[in-house]
């Protein structure tokens, strides 16, 4: 009769299964005795007051070595950079990434560039928003053909009003950015 393992037991026997090799690398043997309506036994003690004494048969288990895969190797630390030399540069001419100077003008249009596109995208974030407003009515939208379920539309109710929040979030980030930027 063979007893089938419950998951209780079967993770006392993975458990157990781990300590084979110990126990093994100790006297060499370990046994799996099972009786009939208890759990599957591991033991390295089957003699006369082992297992056996208790009525279990038991048959000796081959244990596998274990063997543990290694992770990543971490890599390296890259030596850290010298500290950057600080030099003065007058307020009125910003530097480009590249370091060299860029002129008045150019950054006028770099920054009118920058504040037609931020308000192109807020009227965009702004027109997205209207629209989110207007399908949620005021926490009452309109049900759907699909949300015969109400916990469907409870669902699609708070997943709109999660996305409402985050378009008024957008539209108050972008807001502040227009902000920052230099007025033509």
């Amino acid at each position: 009769m063979r007893m089938k393992l419950t998951s209780r037991c079967a993770l006392c026997a993975v458990l157990l299964l781990g300590g084979m090799a110990a126990a093994q690398a100790q006297d060499g043997a370990v046994y799996q005795c099972t009786k009939p309506d208890a759990p599957v036994l591991y033991t390295d003690a089957v003699g006369a007051r082992g297992a056996r004494a208790q009525g279990h048969s038991c048959q000796p288990v081959q244990a596998l070595p274990v063997t543990i895969p290694q992770g990543p190797r971490p890599r390296a630390a890259a030596p850290a950079p010298a500290a950057p030399v600080s030099v003065s540069r007058p307020a009125a001419a910003p530097a480009s990434p590249g370091g060299e100077r860029v002129a008045p003008q150019q950054q006028r249009e770099r920054d009118k560039d920058a504040r037609a596109i931020l308000e192109a995208e807020l009227q965009r974030e702004q027109a997205r928003l209207r629209l989110l407003l207007a399908e949620y009515n005021d926490g009452q939208p309109e049900r759907l053909g699909s949300e015969r379920n109400h916990q469907r539309y409870l669902d699609r109710v708070a997943a709109l009003k999660a996305s409402i929040e985050r378009s008024s979030a957008d539209v108050a980030a972008l807001q502040r950015e227009l902000s920052r930027v230099s007025r033509p």
